[in-house]
């Protein structure tokens, strides 16, 4: 069932937002060679707590995890699309990173996601990031009542298949606000048209993901999901507000 947002709890969201994107910002700053992965995830879970709000994704059980999850941030690297559990890894030129964050302040949840480059890194991943962040802007702009989940999936598809790339099968975006994951479920592919049309006061996580190689993913031993090719993936996301003037990002 999709959960309907008032004004006021759109309010109560941005709280979230204008939090998450503070932390994420700090973040993709902190993300540079040499720096571990756990080291950005307890910096993560430390600027939260100052700012008295809760990580969302500690010890959240994801669909088809097999264990609630163990970081503050999911960081995925290079190959890997989501879900990646930090670890003692320590990030190398030319590597990729794709940060995932949610947020929870008084009972109310963001997400968003972006992806750095890592020292040099080839003109493929930037082209690869560049695209995947196109898609989230054009995506945005269809968050309006009189769209539908199609029309997102669509221009989403339309602009990886304009840059040659491809979008992983089975990940999709959400509904959040009330809860971390909500319905519906949004897809990185779609028709014009088709699907449920959306209304004013759906809280959407729009989150376009492409890859290089191949749409076929892998399930990895720590639960994240993988490119099956080995190719580089990258991630974007933003948590957006429909409203009678049209999208209101809240994690800008």
């Amino acid at each position: 069932m999709v959960i309907i947002k008032s004004p006021e709890e759109i309010k109560k969201i941005a709280v979230a937002g204008k939090i998450l994107a503070k932390i994420l910002k700090t973040l993709a700053k902190e993300a540079k060679i040499g720096v571990s992965l756990d080291y950005l995830d307890k910096l993560a879970y430390q600027l939260t707590i100052k700012e008295k709000a809760k990580p969302a994704f500690l010890g959240y059980q994801a669909s088809g995890a097999e264990k609630p999850f163990g970081g503050s941030i999911c960081a995925s690297v290079n190959n890997v699309i989501v879900h990646g559990l930090p670890s003692t890894y320590k990030l190398k030129s030319g590597d990729i990173l794709g940060i995932d964050f949610g947020v929870e302040y008084d009972n109310f949840f963001a997400d968003a996601a972006l992806t750095v480059g890592i020292g040099n890194i080839s003109k493929e991943a930037k082209r690869l990031i560049k695209a995947t962040k196109l898609a989230l802007k054009k995506a945005i702009n269809q968050l309006r009542p009189d769209k539908t989940l199609g029309d997102i999936g669509w221009v989403i598809q339309k602009t990886a298949k304009d840059a040659g790339f491809k979008i992983p099968e089975g990940l999709t975006g959400h509904g959040v606000g009330k809860m971390i994951h909500e319905d519906p479920s949004v897809y990185n592919y779609g028709e014009k048209g088709k699907g449920m049309k959306l209304k004013q006061g759906m809280v959407l996580a729009i989150e376009p993901m492409f890859a290089i190689g191949t749409d076929e993913i892998i399930q990895i031993p720590d639960d994240s999901w993988a490119t099956a090719d080995g190719s580089l993936s990258a991630h974007f996301e933003h948590t957006i507000a429909i409203t009678s003037k049209g999208p209101k990002v809240l994690t800008d």
